[in-house]
């Protein structure tokens, strides 16, 4: 197998953020050999621009920016974040809400960034400037891991554990401290509005609505376009499926099992991951699949 092979091979076994992940890397890698090799700069066509009307013109913009990063640097640190938060995530819940999640964070942190731009008369974002980094995705999962699960505990440095309600604590009021300190305002701008919608995506899950459904299916109908469609005829016949209480085996059966999570997360949120039983755990990870 040659070293391309192989990678395509690897590339294609990782899973959604593992993918977006890599995507993250090679772009940035790509730009680099770009400027300073070629002296050539393509992305600047995905930036997001402060000024409304240079946004008008690449409005794709709102969501490119997150898959570029300014340096080394900025890229290792949101990365890291990323893969650590993709893993709490997607171990408790769906994978396309986590996906949710992490794009409507990048777009309503490119919103914030647009609005204080444009619409508050100070200098707080300059009129050239430009905004990229996956940092608003990154902050909308850790606000809504911190909401929703507040007291599951991560192990820092093999040595600690620590909540992530107290390392979300510590990371926004550093983020406030910065911004308003004049430090990469616009950036934090961004930050900020990723927080705000990965805490109301929580507090409204938990009430039991999911606010990512609509642009989940936005996103399903976009990419269906691009799928090839197939020339096979489908065939629809009427079973008699069997019903509990309204409902058919199928539904009755997620629906159970919906709630043993609920219960299981609220067992967590309140005690910790550590509280749970040996079943609680395989199931919740065979759930989590």
């Amino acid at each position: 197998m040659s070293t391309v092979e192989n990678l395509k091979y690897r590339y294609k076994n990782l899973d959604v953020f593992g993918k977006i992940i890599a995507i993250n890397v090679i772009v940035f890698l790509v730009g680099l050999v770009l400027q300073s090799v070629l002296r050539i700069d393509l992305f600047n066509y995905f930036e997001l621009p402060s000024g409304i009307m240079d946004y008008v013109f690449q409005p794709w913009s709102l969501i490119t920016y997150g898959f570029l990063h300014s340096g080394p640097f900025h890229l290792v640190f949101n990365m890291l974040f990323l893969f650590y938060l993709s893993r709490v995530t997607t171990n408790l819940f769906r994978s396309k809400m986590i996906l949710n999640i992490y794009f409507l964070g990048i777009i309503c942190g490119g919103l914030a960034y647009l609005a204080v731009a444009n619409l508050i008369p100070l200098n707080f974002i300059g009129k050239n400037d430009v905004l990229v980094g996956a940092s608003a995705g990154v902050s909308a999962l850790l606000l809504f891991v911190a909401v929703y699960i507040p007291n599951t505990e991560i192990r820092l440095f093999n040595a600690f554990n620590v909540k992530w309600k107290h390392i979300a604590m510590v990371i926004v009021g550093l983020d406030l401290f910065r911004m308003l300190s004049g430090l990469n305002q616009g950036g934090y701008v961004a930050h900020f509005g990723g927080y705000l919608l990965g805490y109301i995506y929580a507090t409204k899950l938990l009430k039991g609505t999911d606010i990512g459904l609509g642009f989940e299916r936005s996103m399903d109908s976009f990419m269906s376009l691009f799928k090839p469609k197939s020339n096979l005829k489908t065939v629809h016949r009427k079973t008699n499926k069997k019903e509990y209480a309204g409902k058919t085996k199928e539904e009755f059966n997620s629906f159970n099992n919906q709630k043993k999570i609920d219960l299981i997360l609220d067992k967590i949120s309140k005690s910790g991951y550590e509280s749970l039983t040996k079943e609680e755990k395989a199931f919740l990870f065979k759930a989590g699949k």
